[in-house]
């Protein structure tokens, strides 16, 4: 909304229940944006992994290819030095993904859920959404509070 246009009310979802205060929308407006940048980084982990996966594929393909070249000796030591091998010691790409996701995901998406339930009755992006207000103007057909 800008100065001198009259207010349209945020449809329910996104309205602050009775007693939480800005402080609190503001506050939980930033543990989950928070959660959203760990979305973003979990999801460039799984980058990651398939990227991982996908050159060690290659590397089958480029033995095959050293051995039919004539070249067993390289063949072999691509095989045995880097084809399978831990990226990190005793892990493979996967149990990374595995032990961020049971040990920082998980648990950080638990919790920001929780502190959404209990703090603003579940209802989310309620400091988005007071964004939204802020910024839309009132009447015009692209800036409706809500879809319909």
């Amino acid at each position: 909304m800008r100065p001198g246009d009259d207010s349209a009310p945020r449809d329910g979802a996104h309205r602050p229940p009775p007693g939480v205060s800005d402080a609190t929308v503001e506050a939980l407006g930033s543990l989950s944006k928070a959660l959203e940048t760990v979305e973003r980084a979990r999801g460039a982990l799984y980058g990651f992994h398939q990227l991982t996966g996908t050159a060690d594929f290659e590397l089958g393909r480029a033995v095959r290819l050293l051995r039919e070249a004539g070249h067993d000796d390289w063949a072999d030591r691509v095989e045995t030095e880097i084809l399978g091998r831990n990226v990190i010691p005793g892990h493979w790409t996967f149990q990374i993904v595995e032990a961020y996701d049971r040990t920082y995901y998980e648990p950080f998406k638990a919790l920001e859920r929780l502190a959404v339930s209990r703090l603003a009755g579940g209802r989310n992006h309620l400091y988005e959404a007071r964004l939204k207000e802020a910024r839309r103007t009132v009447g015009h057909p692209d800036h409706t509070p809500g879809p319909g």
